[in-house]
């Protein structure tokens, strides 16, 4: 089978990324609600690394699959 085009790969990976920063946000959200110190490397932190893990699974995770019957 041919690989996803190279738009699918990278809008996969951008919806990724979007959605591993919206969970680190949340993970900042709460340490800052329970009262934590959090400073500005590790925001920048909690919202960069699953911003990036999200992108990556976005890339791995792309259906090669882009017709329901193969022709």
């Amino acid at each position: 089978m041919n690989p996803p085009p190279f738009r699918a790969r990278a809008t996969n990976a951008l919806v990724g990324a979007l959605v591993g920063a919206a969970a680190g946000i949340l993970l900042v959200t709460a340490a800052a609600a329970m009262a934590f110190g959090v400073g500005g490397v590790l925001i920048a932190l909690g919202i960069g690394v699953p911003a990036l893990g999200g992108a990556v699974v976005g890339v791995v995770l792309t259906s090669d699959r882009s017709r329901s019957i193969p022709r």
